[in-house]
């Protein structure tokens, strides 16, 4: 061998030495490279896969209602509750291989390479769906190579502790469709308006046409586009032997129906409904030491969409297009549950809820609770008071108060206690506070729930309090529960996004006693009063107006200051309160106005209880009817003839008849002889 071919040899050995030493060192760095990556997902761990939820409420039925998002319109869903077409279809598009790599496609990522490599940046991707699934999860869109490496190890961790199925779950709950839905289940409702479960071979593969580039694709934006690339799809799908020939063809023919107009982004029943849930929830969720931003709650709420529904027509029916404002609220006496709220008149333009949140004056209807303390404090339906007009001094003489009534007029001769209620008498409410005291009404006004600002001064007989709306029918509910004061509750349970139940109601949650159920009832008969047109006098019984619509009997009061208008009463089954008014505390002046709370009201509970039969309010031991005359309040005769069935304790039963000259002075209450002076009274 001559010199010349040794150095030949010697070389070739060398470059074959180098090369395997380059081959064995590219491999150690690969598998050093592969041991640290393993090394790093172990340390570092499964990377979280939570993401914000839609918390969904349901009626008391257990149907849908509306819900809530923190971030992100998102309705999680299954895998196995998702359309196979669509797994199909998004398998045959993004990432063929899916099932078989370990989170990279290394023949898609080196042609990808080789292109950004010609035109000197990034101009082509080749992300796996375990990519896209960590891009949506962790990083941003930007397309820069940190965020492709970071996507890499995200990707890498993803495959090492979750299987196929949760990432691909995961990647259709997260990708994002365009027009604020992510995930397949709120495009499928959006686009259309069907589950995700649903949609045909051709729906499918429409809606996996739009994450490409959901303001390019999205048939909302370009029909013609998002129908380009559903025809790709259903060819690709097909090439793929996912589905037949014969069923791509039909597919691609098949006239899809796009119901994106359908939907309203603010529509949701009962809006008011759901934030006082919203607010309730919270609290309950805060005690378990949970958030309820964490998102994916299932709610079941007391709502009764039948009465829901009631209180809607009843408002739209009846409210003027004033600008008047409205509140309403029902409940059942059995259990506290709201059963139906109305916050306002649009909440779209005011999420404001007037029902839960307004305090506002409820003048008259603060009456019930007045007479209440009265009832235990020797006063009887049929306990007489001079009425005539009176100015009562207080604050040791130095103010005085002169109450009036609604029209100015005033009776000039004794009521009683069922009298004065019906017609809304406000004399006798001022003369039943100076006889009972501050006191004992502020201790009733507490056990009610309304007496955390009530001030010492006459006018507060006429509900110059404020008080939510929520609240005093709260307070209303009780007396139609026989004094057992129900808690209102609008939150039945709590099932988190994995469907444990993380709250239930205790239904039999002791309830505490806050008035004698015999002083209850005789209350309560003396709210029917208002619809009995025997009480009528300078002034008609208040709720004369609704008897024409009325089927069933009801105990209730209005209330009316210049600014406020409030109606709350109940059946044996059921409590609603309205309220009128405007924001700004203008006026009322209007006879539409005027109108509006009552009507509100009647209509409610004759809608909401039309499929429901009569029900008498039922009277306990130790109370008797006796028929009455209303002038003298004596045992009725055929020579009275104002005659009314009035229900006493069997002490407070007179003796004497309507025609004995004495009966009235034995039941007048023996108050002081000048009406014109009260100068201590007010602070008992």
């Amino acid at each position: 061998m001559n010199r010349a071919e040794y150095h030949r040899q010697r070389k070739k050995k060398l470059r074959l030495r180098q090369i395997i030493v380059w081959v064995i060192v590219c491999a150690s760095a690969f598998a050093t490279a592969l041991l640290s990556l393993r090394i790093y997902a172990q340390i570092t761990g499964a990377p979280s896969l939570t993401v914000p939820k839609a918390t969904i409420f349901l009626d008391a039925n257990g149907d849908q209602i509306g819900d809530k998002f923190s971030q992100q319109r998102r309705y999680w869903v299954d895998l196995d509750e998702i359309s196979p077409f669509i797994t199909e279809a998004l398998i045959a598009t993004e990432d063929q291989n899916f099932y078989q790599h370990h989170g990279f496609d290394y023949t898609r990522i080196a042609g990808a390479l080789l292109k950004d490599l010609k035109a000197m940046g990034k101009v082509e991707g080749a992300s796996t769906i375990t990519q896209q699934y960590a891009r949506n999860l962790y990083l941003s869109h930007d397309k820069t190579w940190l965020r492709k490496i970071n996507e890499a190890l995200y990707a890498y961790r993803l495959e090492t502790f979750y299987d196929k199925d949760k990432i691909l779950e995961g990647y259709l709950n997260t990708v994002y469709f365009g027009h604020g839905m992510y995930g397949v289940e709120a495009a499928s409702r959006y686009y259309f308006a069907k589950s995700a479960k649903d949609l045909t071979l051709a729906e499918a593969a429409s809606l996996i046409a739009i994450p490409k580039g959901p303001s390019i694709y999205s048939p909302l934006a370009d029909e013609d586009k998002n129908h380009g690339r559903q025809q790709l799809i259903l060819s690709l799908m097909q090439k793929q032997n996912m589905i037949s020939k014969e069923a791509k063809e039909r597919a691609q023919q098949e006239k899809i129906t796009f119901k994106y107009d359908e939907w309203d982004s603010e529509k949701s029943n009962a809006p008011y409904f759901i934030d006082t849930v919203w607010a309730e929830a919270q609290k309950i969720l805060e005690k378990k030491g949970r958030s309820i931003e964490e998102g994916g709650w299932t709610i079941q709420t007391t709502l009764n969409p039948y009465h829901q529904q009631a209180a809607e027509e009843a408002i739209k029916k009846n409210l003027p297009k004033s600008g008047l404002e409205v509140g309403f609220i029902s409940m059942d006496p059995k259990t506290g549950y709201v059963t139906s709220l109305v916050g306002g008149s649009q909440y779209v333009k005011s999420p404001f809820n007037r029902a839960t949140q307004a305090k506002r004056q409820p003048g008259s209807a603060i009456k019930p609770f007045l007479y209440a303390t009265a009832l235990e404090n020797n006063f009887s339906p049929l306990t007489f008071m001079n009425t005539d007009q009176t100015i009562f001094t207080y604050d040791g003489g130095r103010s005085e108060y002169e109450p009036k009534n609604v029209n100015g007029k005033f009776a000039n001769h004794p009521l009683s206690m069922a009298q004065a209620l019906a017609i809304s008498d406000n004399i006798y409410a001022v003369k039943t506070f100076e006889e009972v005291g501050y006191r004992k009404f502020k201790q009733m006004l507490d056990r009610f729930g309304l007496g955390e600002t009530v001030q010492n001064t006459p006018s507060v007989a006429l509900g110059t309090t404020e008080v939510t709306l929520k609240d005093i029918t709260s307070a209303y509910n009780t007396i139609a529960a026989g004094g057992v004061k129900k808690t209102p509750i609008t939150v039945l349970s709590i099932k988190d996004a994995d469907g444990k139940v993380l709250y239930k109601l205790d239904k039999h949650k002791e309830s505490k006693r806050v008035m004698k159920k015999d002083d209850a009832f005789i209350l309560t008969q003396l709210m029917t009063g208002m619809f009995d047109p025997v009480f009528n006098d300078y002034a008609p019984a208040t709720g004369i107006s609704l008897r024409n619509k009325q089927t069933r009997p009801y105990a209730a009061k209005s209330g009316t200051t210049l600014t406020d208008q409030m109606m709350i009463g109940f059946s044996p089954s059921l409590t609603a309160g309205v309220w009128n008014g405007y924001d700004q505390g203008k006026q009322m002046t209007s006879d539409a106005d005027s109108r509006a709370t009552k009507q509100i009201w009647i209509d409610f509970m004759e809608k909401a209880q039309k499929d429901m039969p009569s029900e008498p309010f039922m009277a306990p031991k130790g109370v008797e009817a006796a028929i009455i005359d209303v002038e003298t309040g004596g045992l009725a005769t055929k020579s009275c003839s104002r005659q009314r069935v009035v229900y006493l304790k069997k002490k407070d039963i007179p003796k004497k008849k309507c025609t004995d000259p004495t009966i009235l002075k034995d039941l007048t209450k023996d108050t002081k002889d000048s009406w014109s002076l009260f100068p201590f009274s007010f602070f008992e």
